[in-house]
């Protein structure tokens, strides 16, 4: 929380996001990831009305989308705008996913991240992800995907 404002105090950081901001989810995803990787505003806008999809997104720069199934959630995706980051935007969105799926029943939440991007790798393991699977050439780049597994308490 920052200092009040005119009407209260003012909160920074994840708050929940719906098909109405698909176009800044895309946005942000797209000046994350690559041209050929980034989401479309319609490709999140059709995830997001899914059933058990939700979304979270940062206004300093960063959102995610979760999908949750049974007592499983995976992370759909992670992104962080490259003038946002290293200032603990991907961890406050990390831990407002977990703990609203946790909430919701999730015991475990799984996700894929290329073995090539070390300072993901590093926010997942911090966080208390353990490598669960590799799936082998998975990116266009020709890494591997590793697969981690958080397991949640409620």
């Amino acid at each position: 929380m920052h200092p009040p404002g005119p009407i209260g105090p003012v909160q920074i950081g994840p708050v929940p996001a719906g098909p109405a901001h698909a176009v800044a989810l895309a946005t942000i995803h797209a000046s994350a990831f690559p041209p050929d990787d980034s989401w479309s505003d319609t490709a999140i806008a059709s995830l997001l009305a899914t059933p058990g999809v939700q979304a979270w997104i940062d206004p300093r720069g960063g959102m995610i989308l979760t999908r949750l199934a049974a007592d499983e959630a995976e992370i759909l995706t992670l992104a962080v705008t490259r003038a946002a980051r290293r200032q603990g935007i991907a961890r406050a969105l990390l831990r407002a996913a977990i703990t609203t799926l946790a909430g919701q029943g999730a015991q475990a939440l799984f996700l894929e991240v290329s073995d090539s991007n070390d300072a993901a790798r590093a926010l997942y393991l911090a966080t208390g992800f353990q490598p669960a699977g590799i799936r082998p050439r998975y990116y266009k780049n020709g890494s591997n995907a590793l697969l981690l597994k958080l397991t949640l308490s409620r």
